[in-house]
């Protein structure tokens, strides 16, 4: 019997899941944040990373009262290391952008600490209950 690798294409890289639904990246909820560029910037950082950082976008992530917000997944080593998904609210600016983009291509979550002013942006993820709840 043949047996396959969980992960055939090797570690998983430090991944920015980026919300881009209802209220974040809309323009009407947050006019003065430039969506379009920020998530340009956080791709365009991904494609020079040589692997070690992706970018992907979610519909909706859920905690809209905080947008825009960004999940920022672990590594394959972070989650060895017991690290576990951070989620960012209110990452409006090129700041906290930039902070985000420190943190992981530094190794995120598990690996390097965070900025101390992104620990200011941290919010809880949504819970199960809260998701049914909504429906």
């Amino acid at each position: 019997m043949k047996t396959y690798p969980i992960r055939p294409f090797g570690a998983r890289p430090c991944t920015l899941v980026v919300c881009r639904g209802c209220c974040c990246g809309d323009a009407r909820k947050n006019p003065g944040t430039d969506h379009a560029g920020q998530l340009a910037r956080l791709r365009d950082a991904a494609a020079v990373s040589g692997g070690r950082l992706a970018v992907r976008t979610s519909d909706c992530l859920g905690p809209c009262g905080q947008a825009n917000v960004m999940v920022v997944q672990p590594s394959t080593e972070g989650r060895r290391r017991g690290a576990r998904a951070a989620w960012i609210g209110w990452a409006l600016d090129d700041d906290a952008t930039d902070d985000v983009l420190a943190w992981a291509t530094a190794g995120g979550p598990g690996i390097a600490p965070p900025p101390a002013t992104l620990t200011l942006q941290m919010i809880p993820p949504p819970s199960d209950a809260g998701r049914r709840n909504r429906r």
